[in-house]
């Protein structure tokens, strides 16, 4: 399943893909289908917690924070390496402050795991890309939230 960048909604593509540029089903723009982060919004964030077939995993960051940007890449190989079986989504904390306070976050990079429409998991600090896998797997295979990391 991907999310569509210009109007959220979810789009099954079949494999294997056909050839040429799937389009959304609702807007019909160009669907980004190379896995790689999203920027949302607060409101466009609750949409996708609660409407999204596959677990997402979100990373609260600001411009200014060093080890957000640091983190900018991992992130990135780990959406395209989970295209279409994990969402990453990127909330600016600086431009989204109500949803970063509602999500209770006191440092960034934070990083959440919603699965199902609720948080199943939760970790601050940049992670090397083999251990963030390996969170995130663990986090989206396990039920009732045993995931769930401080």
């Amino acid at each position: 399943m991907f999310r569509c960048a210009a109007c959220g909604a979810f789009n099954r593509v079949r494999e294997p893909r056909p050839s040429g540029n799937p389009e959304c089903g609702r807007c019909h723009r160009a669907l980004d289908v190379s896995g790689a982060p999203q920027e949302v919004d607060g409101e466009g964030l609750d949409r996708a917690v609660l409407g999204s077939p596959v677990p997402i995993l979100l990373d609260l960051w600001a411009p200014w924070c060093a080890p957000c940007r640091a983190a900018a890449p991992i992130l990135d190989a780990v959406g395209r390496a989970r295209a279409g079986r994990l969402l990453v989504l990127k909330l600016n904390t600086e431009q989204n402050p109500r949803s970063a306070s509602a999500l209770g976050v006191q440092g960034i990079p934070t990083f959440v795991v919603f699965q199902g429409g609720r948080e199943v998991a939760r970790r601050s600090g940049v992670m090397p890309q083999p251990e963030l896998e390996r969170w995130v797997a663990g986090a989206t295979s396990a039920q009732g939230g045993a995931g769930v990391t401080a």
